[in-house]
């Protein structure tokens, strides 16, 4: 089953929300990555999150990075989203120790730490990005985009993520929403969406009921209604290309490339997002150096 997202706002008008399965997107990831449960349930749910974000800020030819550095044994989680919201994304260390709170609950906010950032990197296509950071919470990821947007775009948000690990280690569900108060929401909107948002419970658990995306907003927003406005397949989707890595090498400078070809071996370079590798020769080396 693919994943998608759907985009809609309550029938009142003054509630925005987005909700996503991105169970694929996070097996892909742990496959490229390799990453144990921890890391798969950390680097899972920044990018769920991000799907989410990056299909929200709706510039062509745009895009949204996520950063995340919490001090924890996972390192920098960073992840990357197209205007469309498909994902891509790395960690530092991606073999991080099995961490729970308690037996069958993984503890993502030790992997990830608190003694850190979130930052977020908006290309707008304008002159330059737009860049946001604030403190981590919990580092459980759904809390800390919640601060992000209360605290560096003033809007109030409820992000909540879910990412269930099975016990061979493959991904199960994953999934997440994010609701987002329009101004001007009266009181008892706040509440019916608090209200909801309690009701509803933990998104893993939705998601293996068999809930779909559409089916966990109508959860959340329970009497406040749901108009659907947008549904969008998304997936891990990396635009690395051959041509896009020699602009990489040649920005190198000349000297530490012909450094590289007088070694005389084939010179792989690992996109840091996918399992691409592209090889390049002396005689490749030669071509390149041609072009400086």
């Amino acid at each position: 089953m693919k994943d998608y997202l759907v985009r809609g706002m309550t029938m009142d008008g003054f509630v925005k929300v987005v909700a996503i399965r991105s169970t694929q997107i996070v097996s892909r990831a742990a496959e490229i990555h390799k990453t144990t449960p921890n890391a798969t349930a950390a680097l899972g749910r920044a990018l769920t999150a991000a799907s989410m974000m990056g299909n929200m800020q709706k510039v062509e030819n745009g895009s949204m990075t996520l950063q995340i550095r919490g001090g924890g044994p996972i390192g920098t989680i960073t992840v990357v989203s197209d205007p469309e919201g498909n994902v891509r994304g790395c960690v530092t260390e991606p073999r991080v120790p099995l961490q729970e709170k308690f037996p069958g609950k993984l503890d993502v906010g030790a992997t990830v730490g608190t003694d850190g950032t979130l930052t977020v990197i908006r290309d707008l296509q304008m002159k330059e990005p737009y860049i946001g950071s604030t403190p981590l919470v919990s580092g459980e990821i759904g809390d800390d985009v919640t601060a992000y947007f209360a605290q560096s775009e003033q809007t109030p948000t409820a992000c909540a993520l879910g990412v269930l690990v099975d016990r061979d280690q493959s991904v199960k569900v994953a999934g997440g929403y994010l609701v987002q108060l329009l101004p001007g929401a009266p009181d008892e909107v706040i509440d019916t969406l608090e209200a909801g948002i309690q009701r509803a419970g933990a998104v893993t658990k939705m998601l293996e009921e068999g809930l779909t995306p559409e089916d966990i907003l109508g959860q959340v927003c329970g009497s406040l209604g749901v108009v659907f406005m947008e549904t969008t397949e998304v997936s891990y989707k990396c635009y690395c290309t051959r041509q896009r890595v020699e602009s990489a090498l040649i920005s190198l400078g000349r000297k530490e490339l012909e450094e590289i070809r007088d070694e005389g071996k084939t010179f792989p370079v690992e996109c840091q997002f996918c399992d691409t590798v592209y090889a390049f020769t002396p005689a490749d080396m030669d071509e390149l150096l041609k072009k400086i």
